[in-house]
């Protein structure tokens, strides 16, 4: 009996025990409240605060109201006083004083217009249809296409050469209408290495049209009506003159003598009736196919008088086409490194 009694006492003291330390913990939604007033305000955190301490604190804070998504906005600025970007342009426009405002409008009526007009003077023939820099060669780059130092004016219809820039060096006007080249059409263009003149209707060059041209190298003259072909400078390095009207007195004579750095000769479909030796040793590749070349020399390219000499260059040569027989004349062609390309029966 006594027993039981004690068993009693003590259950009743350890559910007074609990009942203490329940009451004495805070409750959750007040520790809660404590973390957040920890982060958000970095104060330190108290865990015995009293809970009505807690609730007065929070009522003396007064926070203005941000809604999500938005930025807060400057408190030091009045959100009355802000204007678009368009408002505020339209004001500095409407700010600028006149004077600058007249200036402005001056300089833009000052500017020239591009638009195409005849120019009377130029490196060309006169009359050409040009911009109003036509006189400096940039004109033409309205009417062709320039890249750097090259101007291209393919297939344009144009009758005679356009003015060209001093800065020129490769130009290129295929199938248009160019007649005749005169003396002035590439005057004092010291710098221009490549003329392509194929397929023009070319009927008449003057005689020193080219030979003025210290840098020239390459000339193409295809497709064309010349019937005398024009002195040219001595830095030669191609020269195409195939489809024209040469005949038997369209090459001046030792026409490329004194042409060291000569490569390639190409004269197809002239009419021509002898190979226009001499040849520099320098040449590369003769053509002369479909012409009237009826024979040819011991010396049209080897030395009767050395033996030994061989012409290790001109590696091609073309005569087919021809009404010549190669076999006939061995002796001619003995110095080749390779035997010329025609009739051997």
């Amino acid at each position: 009996m006594q027993g039981s009694r004690k068993m009693v006492t003590l259950r009743l003291m350890w559910g007074l025990l609990v009942l203490c330390v329940v009451a004495a913990s805070p409750r959750r939604y007040v520790r809660q409240a404590e973390l957040d007033k920890f982060y958000n305000n970095n104060v330190d955190l108290d865990l015995n605060v009293d809970t009505d301490d807690v609730y007065d604190y929070y009522d003396g804070i007064d926070e203005p109201q941000i809604e999500i998504g938005t930025l807060r906005p400057d408190e030091d600025v009045d959100p009355s006083h802000h204007a678009s970007l368009e408002e505020e342009e339209e004001e500095e426009v409407e700010h600028v004083e006149p004077e600058e405002r007249r200036t402005a409008e001056g300089s833009e009526d000052n500017e020239l217009p591009i638009k195409p007009q005849h120019i009377p003077s130029g490196s060309g023939e006169s009359g050409t249809l040009m911009g109003p820099s036509a006189q400096g060669g940039m004109g033409t780059c309205l009417l062709c296409t320039c890249l750097v130092g090259s101007v291209y004016c393919d297939d344009l219809k144009l009758d005679h050469v356009p003015p060209l820039s001093k800065e020129t060096t490769h130009f290129y006007a295929r199938y248009n209408k160019i007649a005749r080249i005169g003396k002035s059409s590439f005057a004092n263009l010291n710098k221009l290495k490549r003329i392509d003149l194929t397929s023009n209707g070319i009927s008449w060059i003057d005689d020193d049209a080219f030979f003025g041209l210290p840098a020239l190298e390459e000339l193409v003259l295809r497709e064309n009506s010349i019937r005398q072909l024009p002195a040219l400078p001595h830095s030669m390095i191609l020269i195409d003159a195939s489809l024209n009207h040469l005949g038997s007195t369209g090459i001046q004579r030792e026409a490329f003598k004194d042409m060291p750095g000569l490569l390639y000769l190409y004269l197809t479909d002239n009419n021509i009736n002898h190979i226009p030796v001499p040849l520099p040793d320098s040449l590369r590749s003769l053509h002369l196919q479909n012409n009237n070349i009826q024979m040819m020399h011991e010396d049209t390219f080897c030395n009767p008088h050395d033996l030994n000499y061989i012409r290790n260059a001109l590696e091609d040569v073309r005569l087919d086409g021809n009404p010549i027989n190669l076999s006939r004349t061995p002796q001619a062609y003995i110095c080749l490194p390779r035997i010329p390309i025609g009739a051997l029966i």
